[in-house]
């Protein structure tokens, strides 16, 4: 008689275990800064499929996407004029994505590298977290022109740096 409900415990217990050790992203903000123009922003529509495992990290994936309707920079001319068909065509492409392809441990922070894919080009990216007990804050930084957004004439000039505050649960 004792057996079963023993046996449900310990199940219960492995259960908990491996499910406890997954963390999700809850929240994001997602900010940036065109360096060229020291323009500063943030993009929102954060929908996130990721599953983090610090443990086992070959157990986890970070995947994401925003939406470039919610592209902001305080200047709505400016606004208009990014999300139009010349830079992030949001009619065609309404959204950015990010799928981790590894995910390593380096000391103190975490190195994501993945798929960036935006305007449909998707090219390999790597981002730099660091871990705190409920978030992981980041830092990565691409050039527009490589997503076939020009927005000045030599690649370099095209430099975003995008910063990541992800809360997890």
């Amino acid at each position: 008689m004792i057996k079963k409900p023993l046996l449900s415990l310990l199940l219960f217990s492995v259960s908990y275990l491996i499910f406890a050790q997954q963390n999700q992203i809850s929240n994001a903000a997602i900010t940036f800064e065109f360096v060229a123009k020291k323009v500063k922003g943030q993009i929102a529509g954060f929908q996130s499929e990721s599953s983090i495992d610090f443990q086992n990290l070959e157990n986890s994936v970070l995947k994401g996407s925003v939406a470039v309707k919610t592209l902001d920079t305080n200047n709505g001319l400016r606004n208009w004029s990014l999300k139009n068909g010349k830079y992030f065509d949001e009619d065609d492409h309404p959204r950015l994505y990010f799928e981790s392809t590894s995910i390593t441990k380096m000391e103190n922070d975490y190195m994501i590298k993945g798929n960036l894919t935006i305007k449909g080009i998707t090219k390999a990216w790597s981002i730099l977290f660091k871990k705190s007990s409920d978030s992981l804050k980041g830092e990565g930084q691409l050039y527009t022109s490589d997503f076939d957004i020009r927005i000045k004439k030599k690649r370099e000039d095209n430099l975003v740096k995008v910063y990541f505050d992800f809360e997890l649960d």
